[in-house]
């Protein structure tokens, strides 16, 4: 088992910046990939960026490719999302994963779910 809390989420205006933080326990989270998913209100939850097990392998949406930037710390079990130049359509709760596949961009191949943090931009 992989017990995953989010942090780091908050309310910021456009523009801003936040940074999201992952913390594994149980299992070494360094055994699997690791990935961001969201969710807005009345929407699917959707891919956002996965890490590959050692940090070496990055995948992005298009929607976030250029302003969010996956990183993982396998010392300290963590992984974090760094999103910069934040817009409204960000809004969404943010989910992290972790996944016994190689960089798995789907929901379905995430064996490992956090509970989500709420990240809020006003215009």
């Amino acid at each position: 088992q992989v017990q995953l809390v989010e942090s780091g989420g908050g309310l910021v205006q456009a523009g801003d910046s936040l940074r999201l933080s992952c913390a594994a326990s149980g299992r070494t989270a360094s055994n699997y990939a690791m990935g961001w998913f969201r969710q807005a209100p009345e929407k699917e939850r959707e891919f956002v960026a996965a890490i590959t097990r050692g940090g070496s392998g990055t995948v992005y949406a298009d929607s976030v490719k250029g302003r969010f930037t996956i990183s993982r710390d396998n010392a300290k079990n963590t992984m974090y999302l760094q999103m910069n130049s934040l817009k409204p359509e960000d809004t969404a709760v943010y989910y992290c994963g972790a996944s016994s596949g190689r960089l798995p961009t789907t929901g379905p191949l995430y064996n490992y779910w956090g509970q989500g943090t709420q990240v809020t931009v006003s215009s």
